[in-house]
């Protein structure tokens, strides 16, 4: 199916920039098994360059790319298309690697080698979260969340937020001085179902990442409470 068949039966479009062939090849399969209409690529320069002039709904992005960097790509597609899912696939599964691919504008990641029904799962949650996004705002402690643009705002400053993170701001606020688990979380934000299955610390990343934006004092707005979850203290 061409792409501009897809994009007229409604099949969200999914841009797969990677450049091992089996891996790329693979994902595409799975992608379309599940009715989304992919299309891929190799390289950095042909991801950023399809990227910035096709309308995808979801990128899939490899951090290891000859030239051009999966980090690069997701930061120049970030600045250029702020609302752009970004989920990034990486090798590396260290704390400060994922971070870093956070910081770049990611709003998931995956570390190879990943169940597919995790990736599907990840890719879902990502996709409804897009669709569902209705343009509000709201406050949480001093800074007022503008959801559609990714923003959130106090006194002068201005600081840009991921979809996700929105999303964390949003179920924190409503559940102020409650204790929000991880499970919860994971159910909520990321739309995963069999979160018991399923080993990541991803929302720990997504939560450190996020105090270092918002945090205006010497004590953090999102409490950690030990073997538990998390509780906002605004």
């Amino acid at each position: 199916m061409s792409d501009e068949t897809s994009q007229q039966c409604g099949k969200p479009r999914i841009l797969v920039v990677e450049d091992e062939e089996s891996i790329r090849g693979g994902l595409c399969d799975v992608l379309a098994y599940h009715g989304w209409a992919p299309a891929a690529v190799g390289s950095g320069e042909e991801g950023l360059d399809r990227g910035l002039r096709e309308k995808f709904d979801l990128v899939i992005l490899d951090l290891m790319l000859p030239g051009l960097s999966g980090l690069d790509v997701c930061r120049r597609l970030r600045h250029q298309i702020p609302s752009l899912p970004i989920l990034m696939l990486t090798a590396k599964g260290s704390e400060d690697d994922i971070v870093h691919g956070l910081r770049c504008g990611a709003d998931d990641y995956v570390t190879k080698p990943f169940s597919v029904r995790e990736l599907v799962a990840r890719v879902e949650a990502l996709l409804r979260r897009s669709r569902e996004a209705a343009p509000e705002t709201f406050d949480f402690g001093p800074w007022e969340i503008d959801a559609a643009g990714l923003r959130a705002t106090a006194a002068e400053r201005t600081i840009h937020l991921s979809g996700r993170e929105v999303e964390l701001l949003r179920i924190f606020g409503q559940q102020a001085d409650r204790v929000v688990s991880r499970r919860t979380l994971l159910q909520e934000v990321w739309g995963l179902i069999n979160v018991d299955e399923i080993e990541t610390r991803t929302v720990d990343v997504h939560i450190a990442k996020l105090r270092k934006k918002i945090d205006t004092g010497e004590t953090s707005m999102i409490e950690t409470v030990r073997g538990v979850g998390y509780r906002a203290t605004v």
